[in-house]
């Protein structure tokens, strides 16, 4: 596993919720539902007036079609993402829990290198907090 990763990482998480909300909007929008009220006759005798209630959607069944296909696509990107998140979580768990907590400060919350190193206590500065990361890498 190289430091490559874990940048795809966060690029993953962010693209999974991103991913989700285009989601969210294309389900809201198959579930637009127009409604009116029309008016008619029985066609036989006696010809009294009736209302009727229409609903139906604002697409069309190639556009149905469409938000499907679409909707799958973005149902694969999200599956994608959440397969290198899940990798790259199984692999952070395999390494030392300092390691594990200097990667998540520097490469995940985007740290500084000093702020790293207040976080981690016990006497680490700012240049022993980076070299421990790029020796481990």
């Amino acid at each position: 596993m190289d430091k490559h990763i874990l940048d795809q990482y966060i690029d993953a998480c962010a693209l999974i919720k991103e991913t989700e909300k285009d989601i969210q909007k294309l389900r809201q929008k198959k579930r637009t539902v127009i409604q009116t009220n029309v008016s008619g006759s029985n066609p036989e005798h006696p010809y009294n007036p009736q209302h009727f209630k229409i609903q139906g959607t604002t697409f069309t069944f190639r556009e149905d079609s469409q938000l499907r296909m679409e909707e799958k696509l973005l149902e694969k990107r999200k599956e994608d993402a959440e397969k290198i998140k899940t990798r790259v979580e199984e692999w952070m768990n395999t390494i030392p829990v300092r390691m594990q907590r200097i990667i998540r400060y520097k490469v995940f919350e985007g740290m500084t290198w000093q702020q790293v190193a207040k976080k981690m206590g016990r006497k680490a500065t700012e240049e022993s907090v980076k070299k421990e990361f790029q020796r481990f890498f």
